[in-house]
């Protein structure tokens, strides 16, 4: 893990999805910056062995499964964690699913309630909540993982890509709801090379990234933990309402 200029010692940080993908690379980069990390995502083994790596680097850690997409369980997880570590300085919503399927057509009521829940739903919550929090505590940040899929959405991600779309619009709101202590801002990632692309056909993707990748290569996770550190930290003190693409340059 590289090391980071920014200091984030006695910061307590609340990643969903932390367990895995960017979500964990996020993790153990607050972590390297001296922060204390609450992990959730909807498999307990898989946040305990997250938060044994962030131990391990000599920093308090709180595994916790959650569904995001429901409220009773989000409810339960802020209870817990602010019961561990008594505040929340940063949260960063970074649970998210995007299902395959045929046709749009054939998309079941469930399936489309799932994906809205998960990924629209949870940080509307989350936001809602810890955000309040945050203001009456007098500071905080937020920061919510999007994706490019939100400003180029297409066939075969409808309803993935409306719910981004929707997460991009809510992080403006809530940063003018949450202003001036509380910062909301968001990270719209392109196509990074995590546990979900060993599913990709590499060669076609390599062959798409050549012509409409600028750097000509997916991301690796550790590339997105430097701009979420910015914006979590005071350099980022009159950045709100933000977001930040890292895509490579994709088009």
């Amino acid at each position: 893990m590289p090391k980071h200029i920014i200091d984030m010692s006695g910061k307590v940080v609340l990643i969903t999805g932390g367990s895995r993908g960017l979500g964990r690379a996020m993790a153990l980069g607050f972590a390297a910056a001296g922060a204390d990390i609450a992990i959730t995502s909807r498999r307990i083994d898989s946040c305990q062995a997250a938060a044994r790596e962030i131990e391990a680097l000599g920093r308090r850690a709180l595994a916790h499964a959650c569904h995001v997409g429901h409220w009773d369980q989000v409810n339960a997880m802020i209870d817990a964690v602010y019961g561990h570590f008594g505040k929340v300085d940063v949260l960063i919503n970074n649970a998210g699913m995007s299902p395959l399927y045929d046709r749009a057509a054939d998309i079941p009521e469930a399936l489309y309630d799932k994906v809205l829940e998960v990924n629209l739903k949870g940080p509307f919550r989350l936001c809602a909540e810890i955000g309040q929090r945050m203001a009456d505590r007098g500071g905080g940040s937020i920061i919510n993982i999007s994706s490019m899929a939100a400003i180029h959405p297409r066939k075969n991600i409808i309803l993935y890509a409306a719910a981004k779309a929707g997460l991009n619009a809510m992080t403006e709101a809530f940063a003018n709801a949450y202003g001036p202590h509380v910062r909301v801002n968001a990270i719209m990632p392109g196509p990074f090379l995590t546990d979900i692309s060993k599913a990709w056909d590499m060669d076609a993707f390599q062959e798409r990234a050549d012509t409409r990748i600028a750097l000509r290569r997916g991301g690796d996770a550790g590339e997105i933990v430097g701009a979420a550190l910015y914006l979590a930290s005071d350099h980022a003190s009159y950045t709100t309402g933000a977001i930040l693409r890292i895509d490579g340059g994709s088009t």
